[in-house]
């Protein structure tokens, strides 16, 4: 069974003085987060961009596949934290997201840091959004045990 979720935008204007609005149309979980140019490339000052959304859901999905490993592993995490930091850099002459680092930190009994590792590095290329991405985009994990 596929899942499919929708998000809407409204533009207005021409790419570097224009403005829009993004809505998470299936949940309703947000509606009209401003969005511009600038917010991608220069001050966010209160908008979001493309790059902040992947980063939310590279950041989500990346918890959520870790939290799995760690459960069939038999030590599930009391808290995972986890960041991500995406970037959108100018690549001969051209934007693109060019890295997602993730940053998780863990509390998670019955496990030491070298299976913690291990296990946020196979979450890291098996979760759905990593996989979107891999290929297009550098990947990387630092992963801390809290313990």
């Amino acid at each position: 069974m596929a899942a499919v979720r929708q998000a809407d935008v409204i533009w207005e204007g021409d790419l570097l003085s224009g403005k829009g609005t993004v809505s998470a149309s299936t949940s309703k979980a947000f509606t009209a987060l401003p969005v511009t140019w600038a917010s991608r490339t220069e001050s966010a000052d209160g908008r979001t961009s493309p790059e902040e959304l992947v980063a939310s859901a590279h950041a989500s999905c990346y918890a959520m596949a870790f939290s799995a490993g760690l459960g069939q592993a038999g030590t599930p995490p009391q808290k995972l934290e986890v960041s991500a930091k995406v970037t959108l850099g100018n690549v001969d002459g051209g934007w693109r997201v060019v890295s997602s680092a993730l940053t998780v930190r863990g509390w998670v009994s019955g496990i030491d840091a070298a299976a913690f590792g291990r296990a946020a590095e196979a979450a890291k290329d098996g979760c759905p959004i990593s996989q979107a991405l891999k290929g297009n985009v550098d990947l990387s994990v630092e992963a801390t045990l809290v313990n």
